[in-house]
C-alpha cells in the first residue's frame, strides 16, 4: 500500500513539473536580421579598448605587446614629425598651388606584416632608401589622395569630389604626378631630419602590390605615421613606414628629451674634476733596488749592519708611483742633494 501511494505522488509531481515547464515562457529566438553594434563588433574582433580587455589577455599575448618598442621612447622621434608636418604644409601649397592643410592622424607601434596586411588597396607603395643609414622605409599614399592630386594637378574644378574608377590599374600620368608629390614627400622629411642628422631620403621604386614592397622582415617592429592631407573639399593619407632597423644609427639622439642634450655629461662638474686632479699631490719613490730576503734575516737586522745593494755604481733607478712604474733616471748630486736626471719614460704596464 506504501509503494503504491509514493509511486502516485511521485507521478504528481512529476505532471506538475511538466505542466510549470510548458507554462514558463519560452526563451527569445535569436534574430537573424538583427544588426550588430560597434561594440559588439569591436569586442568580436578582439579590438575592445576597454581596461577589462587589456586585463584579460594571457601572458603570452602580453608578452608579445611588450615586446613591441613603443615610439614614446623616441621623444625626439615625435618633433621631427611635427617639423615635417610643417614642412610639408607649405611645399604641398606650392606643388598644387592650393589651400593644403597637413595634420597627424596617429603615431604608432606595430609588426611589419600586420600593417602589410592591413594596407588599404587600391594605394600606391614608394619604396625609398635612406642612405646615410643603409635602410628602406616605406611610403603609401591611399586613393583618395591618388585621385585629389591627379585632379588638382590637371586643373580639376573646386567643390566636386574627385572620379574615382576602382577595378583598373593606374595610368601612367597617375603614377607620374604621383611620384612626383612622394618626391616632394621624402625631401621635406630629409629637411625635417636635417637638425637632427643630415640625411637624404631617395625614392627607389613605386609599388601596387604590398607583398612587392616588402622592406623588412614581417616579425620586425615599425613605426607608422599616418599623415591627414586635406585641400578643402579634396584630401585622403599618407602613410609613413620606418622600421625600427632603419632608425638604429640615429638611436641616440632619438632619445633625447631636447635638441643637443647631453647623456650622463655635465662640462663643468668636468673642468672641475679636471683642475682638482692636476693639483692633486703624489707620493714619487726613487727605487734603487730590489731585494727579496728570508724573514729571519729581516728579523735580525740591527743598527749599523750592511745591505749590499746588486747594482754598479751609476746604474739606472725608476721613479715609481705606487706600483706603477714611471721613468728611468740617473742618480746624481745638484747642490748638496741627491737627484734624479729621468732619461726614458716606461710603459705604464710595467717594463722589465
Amino acid at each position: 500500500m506504501t509503494t503504491q501511494q509514493e509511486e502516485e505522488d511521485l507521478a504528481a509531481a512529476w505532471g506538475d513539473a511538466l505542466a510549470q515547464e510548458a507554462a514558463a515562457p519560452a526563451p527569445p529566438t535569436p534574430d537573424s536580421a538583427r544588426v550588430l553594434n560597434q561594440a559588439e563588433i569591436d569586442s568580436l574582433l578582439g579590438f575592445g579598448g576597454a581596461p577589462q580587455a587589456q586585463e584579460d589577455q594571457s601572458g603570452i599575448q602580453r608578452i608579445v605587446s611588450a615586446g613591441l618598442v613603443s615610439y614614446e621612447r623616441l621623444p625626439m622621434l615625435e618633433i621631427v614629425f611635427d617639423r615635417l608636418v610643417r614642412i610639408m604644409s607649405t611645399s604641398l601649397r606650392n606643388f598644387t598651388s592650393d589651400n593644403v592643410e597637413v595634420s597627424i592622424d596617429s603615431i604608432t607601434s606595430l609588426r611589419f606584416g600586420d600593417y602589410l596586411n592591413s594596407v588599404p588597396l587600391p594605394a600606391m607603395l614608394a619604396v625609398f632608401k635612406v642612405e646615410e643609414w643603409d635602410n628602406f622605409g616605406m611610403l603609401v599614399v591611399d586613393s583618395a589622395l591618388i585621385y585629389s592630386v591627379v585632379d588638382v594637378l590637371l586643373g580639376g574644378r573646386r567643390g566636386t569630389a574627385a572620379m574615382r574608377i576602382e577595378g583598373r590599374p593606374y595610368t601612367t600620368i597617375e603614377r607620374t604626378l604621383v611620384e612626383r608629390l612622394i618626391k616632394v614627400v621624402l625631401q621635406d622629411l630629409s629637411e625635417a631630419f636635417a637638425p637632427l642628422s643630415p640625411v637624404q631620403f631617395r625614392f627607389e621604386r613605386l609599388e601596387v602590390n604590398p607583398r612587392f614592397a616588402a622592406i623588412s622582415r614581417l616579425s620586425n617592429a615599425c613605426i607608422l605615421s599616418r599623415l591627414r592631407v586635406d585641400m578643402e573639399d579634396r584630401g585622403g593619407r599618407i602613410e609613413l613606414l620606418l622600421p625600427y632597423a632603419t632608425l638604429e644609427p640615429v638611436r641616440e639622439l632619438l632619445l633625447q628629451q631636447f635638441m643637443g642634450e647631453k647623456f650622463g655629461r655635465d662640462s663643468i662638474w668636468e673642468t672641475h674634476l679636471a683642475d682638482e686632479l692636476r693639483h692633486t699631490e703624489l707620493s714619487l719613490d726613487v727605487v734603487l733596488d730590489e731585494q727579496t730576503m728570508p724573514l729571519a734575516s729581516v728579523l735580525s737586522l740591527r743598527r749599523g749592519d750592511l745591505i749590499t745593494l746588486n747594482v754598479a755604481p751609476g746604474a739606472p733607478v725608476r721613479l715609481r708611483c705606487g706600483d706603477v712604474p714611471l721613468f728611468e733616471g740617473e742618480l746624481g748630486r745638484r747642490e748638496n742633494r741627491l737627484a734624479v736626471r729621468i732619461e726614458r719614460e716606461l710603459n705604464r704596464l710595467g717594463e722589465e
